[in-house]
């Protein structure tokens, strides 16, 4: 998806990761392992629409990485789906959950689909398609997909029982994000969006900011948005505006947020809220708050957008939303950037939990799962934020040797038991 500059979301993945290599000497054999994917799969899926006609759509996956483990990664219905984004987002998948030491490694896949433009019944037909087209290349101990953009429990749950059918038995592991019936864990929904929450906290902490007195927007208020802004709003933060692809709403006192959720649950937007003011989506860039969270997707932060930012802190709970021109010019005026690879790595944090079968993390059920996402985070942001002052670098790419060098130590020991 490429910006005014034409920077694609995977020349940025490339960017960044040379650019962490660099920095700490990376051996080139690593670096030419891990700049590109191990294999990448394209699909035709046919699937008849509802009046009879038949319909032709593309799907991707994308194995960039299984040092650290099984390949893992969501599963995205985009119109703006391409194989290089795809790319891009099992490279960031494969050092996220190397940063956060979730024993998994990077994948991704995605339909180029409008799902606004499909019924229920079309995009079942899809989700059992693209599975009946890969179904060879996953499994429980290969590559564990999730939901992403536009999927969610539902279409995980129609993958899941076209993945056992094919196999002749379900298999619960095969699939994370499933429906709590099919063997989900009822935080994964939140995961993500809680895992935003708790880094945007952590990091306010360690900046001397009140995260009582702080003000915050959203760009994007889907799972992700939505639930980084209620943990937030229950910590105290001010959450002044918020948008969608439809439009967006402002209010300088606060949004009441959980009211807000209701609204967008219930419209499937957040424009029309009463009790605030109409926001154009655009003009999100040009409200002055503390925190600025794009929960979108990638490419948002872009050199025309990045000047207009007026916040301290930019949370990245999309995957890639801002492009290494972006991030400079971020950089040059002082704003800190908690990178993608950190801040919304709760998802599969959890993932790793409902594919293990533990419901217990330190404790049982709900409470014990998110004490354990805490840790993993906790832990995560200790080290990027050690490497970060030790170096004197921006976030990301300390993050991005705190991974690299755990990958590293993988590909040395795996050439050792040769």
């Amino acid at each position: 998806m490429p910006t005014g500059r034409g920077i694609s979301a995977l020349d940025s993945a490339q960017h960044q990761l040379a650019r962490a290599a660099e920095r700490m000497s990376l051996p080139p054999g690593t670096l030419h392992r891990l700049s590109r994917p191990d294999r990448v799969i394209e699909v035709s899926i046919e699937i008849q629409l509802d009046d009879g006609a038949p319909a032709w759509f593309t799907g991707y996956r994308v194995q960039h990485s299984n040092l650290l483990g099984p390949y893992k990664g969501g599963i995205r219905f985009h119109p703006g789906v391409t194989q290089d984004e795809v790319r891009a987002l099992a490279m960031w998948m494969t050092i996220k959950c190397a940063l956060v030491a979730v024993p998994f490694g990077g994948a991704k896949g995605g339909v180029a689909c409008d799902p606004a433009s499909l019924t229920g019944d079309e995009m079942e037909r899809l989700s059992r398609g693209y599975v009946r087209a890969i179904y060879r290349d996953l499994g429980p101990r290969w590559d564990i997909p999730a939901p992403d953009v536009n999927t969610g429990a539902q279409v995980i749950g129609w993958m899941a029982d076209e993945f056992g059918r094919l196999h002749g038995s379900f298999e619960p592991a095969a699939f994370t994000g499933k429906p709590d019936a099919l063997g989900g864990l009822p935080a994964r929904t939140a995961a993500t969006g809680r895992g935003v929450a708790y880094i945007t906290m952590a990091i306010a902490r360690r900046i001397e900011l009140d995260i009582s007195r702080a003000t915050v927007t959203l760009q994007g208020f889907g799972n992700v948005g939505r639930y980084a802004a209620l943990d937030l709003h229950r910590a105290g933060a001010r959450v002044i505006a918020a948008t969608d692809v439809h439009g967006g709403v402002y209010n300088a006192k606060g949004l009441d947020v959980p009211a807000l959720a209701e609204h967008a649950s219930r419209t499937g937007r957040v424009s029309g809220f009463a009790e605030a003011e109409p926001l154009d989506r655009d003009r999100v860039f040009d409200v002055k708050a503390d925190v600025f969270i794009p929960a979108a997707i990638e490419n948002q932060i872009t050199g025309e957008t990045a000047p207009r930012l007026r916040t301290r802190v930019v949370v990245e709970g999309a995957n890639g939303p801002t492009t290494p021109e972006g991030e400079a010019i971020l950089h040059d005026r002082g704003v800190l950037v908690v990178p993608d690879i950190l801040a919304n790595a709760g998802g599969v944090i959890v993932s790793y939990f409902e594919w293990t079968g533990e419901q217990t993390a330190g404790g049982r059920g709900q409470a014990g799962v998110e004490r354990g996402l805490r840790d993993h985070l906790t832990r995560a942001v200790d080290q990027t934020y050690t490497v970060a002052q030790l170096h004197g670098i921006e976030l990301r790419t300390a993050a991005y040797m705190v991974a690299l060098r755990r990958l590293a130590e993988a590909l040395v020991a795996w050439r050792g038991r040769q």
